[in-house]
């Protein structure tokens, strides 16, 4: 989670570099999938109250990893294609979109080169995502595929660290493990999106967000870690499952409860195409 005013992880315009490291999450399919929390169910109503969401538009997921927002807009009745550089993550997707009972058209590329003609899309989202991106690039793309009209949704669903909670000592046994990871203390707020918006032609800028627990098992909250970029989409096996290991030594000591409720921020920021 990177905040407005920290310093941003070094990424390449790929977007598949940071902390010194190739970032692959390809490497960590498995446990992304299972273990990552998707986009709550009120973050897909406040777009349909919104007039953001449609049953019948055209929508685009970029960055769209398992497809989280993919599904869950096709789920609201959109017709939905989406997107992500990692082909595991595609095939990830594809599985958790047959166990929901529908249909997204993946693709593998990149945010900042679409293969898409001009005024394509009613709607383009971008959830948990933008960071990696060359957000200029991926900005006048997304403008460029969407109607006249048309809608910017760029999304984040983030665990919020607080003083002695869980998600601060895990982010403490982050950066001991990988010193270079970047991507803590976050507030899930990204102000510094709105300029991206702005430049790339959007107006008509809002956003909303709202706090909400997740809950999860200790398995469960290791394995949603063991899918962050700060472990194993950047370390090797082997430390990875020390990792591991210390980490459900902490959970046993100094969290016992079982399960756990993870606090998490939504934040959306919303342009029109002119």
């Amino acid at each position: 989670m990177i905040q407005d005013g920290e310093r941003e992880a070094s990424i390449d315009i790929d977007g598949t570099r940071a902390f010194g490291e190739t970032i692959d999450f390809g490497r960590t399919a498995k446990e992304y999938g299972r273990h990552r929390a998707g986009f709550p169910d009120a973050f897909f109503e406040e777009l349909i109250r919104l007039g953001v969401l449609k049953r019948g538009l055209a929508a685009l997921d970029i960055g769209t990893g398992t497809g989280t927002v993919a599904r869950g807009m096709a789920l609201a009745g959109a017709q939905v294609r989406a997107l992500d550089p990692a082909p595991h993550l595609i095939e990830q997707a594809s599985a958790l979109d047959a166990e929901a009972g529908i249909a997204v058209e993946y693709t593998v590329g990149a945010a900042e080169k679409l293969s898409f003609d001009a005024a394509t899309f009613d709607l383009v989202t971008a959830g948990q995502c933008w960071h990696w991106f060359d957000r200029p690039k991926a900005a006048g793309e997304c403008y460029r595929v969407l109607k006249s009209g048309g809608h910017l949704v760029i999304a984040h669903f983030d665990w919020i660290p607080v003083d002695g909670n869980v998600v601060a000592a895990t982010e403490a046994l982050i950066r001991r493990y990988n010193p270079a990871w970047t991507m803590h203390g976050g507030t899930g707020l990204y102000p510094r999106w709105t300029v991206d918006m702005t430049q790339a032609g959007f107006d008509g800028l809002r956003s909303f967000s709202f706090d909400m627990p997740v809950r999860y098992s200790h398995e469960d909250w290791r394995g949603r870690i063991q899918a962050s970029a700060g472990v194993r989409a950047s370390l090797d096996e082997e430390t990875c499952r020390k990792f591991d290991t210390e980490l459900a030594g902490i959970l046993a000591e100094d969290y016992p409860d079982d399960p756990l409720d993870i606090p998490h921020r939504c934040w959306a920021l919303i342009g029109r195409k002119v």
